[in-house]
């Protein structure tokens, strides 16, 4: 197992997020086009990559969202790998980065439809908050707050 820090160049990257934007496409419906738009992977610069037996097989990532904040984005393991605890090593992993460039807190947003995602963070000490910017007032999401 190895973990790699990239960005949103790296193939293995764009590849796993293929995979995540055609699970999110069945799980959102016809909400899907409206979260689409916010998940744009051209400038993420701060991802990660999990690899078991050098395949790629969980990815994550965070952009800065304020001065002291990072938005964690893109949170995906191959369904095949899940339950084995990859995921919290991806957000671990994004969270150590986050902090060591001075970042105290971070922020996100899932969805109803995302019960996985929403145990996750959960389990890693994220908080519910109110939604923040787009997400104000769509009753499918649900938003995150953790101090790093």
């Amino acid at each position: 197992m190895e973990i790699k820090r990239t960005d949103s160049s790296n193939s293995d990257f764009q590849h796993l997020v293929q995979f995540l934007d055609q699970d999110l496409a069945i799980r959102d419906g016809d909400e899907h086009g409206f979260y689409h738009q916010f998940n744009s992977i051209d400038q993420l610069k701060n991802c990660v990559l999990f690899y078991v037996n050098e395949k790629p097989v969980a990815c994550g990532a965070f952009k800065k969202f304020e001065d002291d904040t990072v938005e964690i984005k893109r949170m995906f393991v191959l369904p095949e790998y899940r339950g084995n605890g990859y995921a919290s090593k991806i957000l671990n992993e994004l969270e150590i980065w986050a902090k060591s460039e001075g970042f105290k807190f971070g922020v996100l947003e899932t969805g109803l439809k995302q019960p996985e995602a929403i145990a996750l963070y959960n389990k890693n000490g994220y908080s519910l908050i109110p939604n923040y910017g787009q997400y104000v007032g769509v009753e499918n999401s649900v938003c995150y707050k953790k101090e790093l």
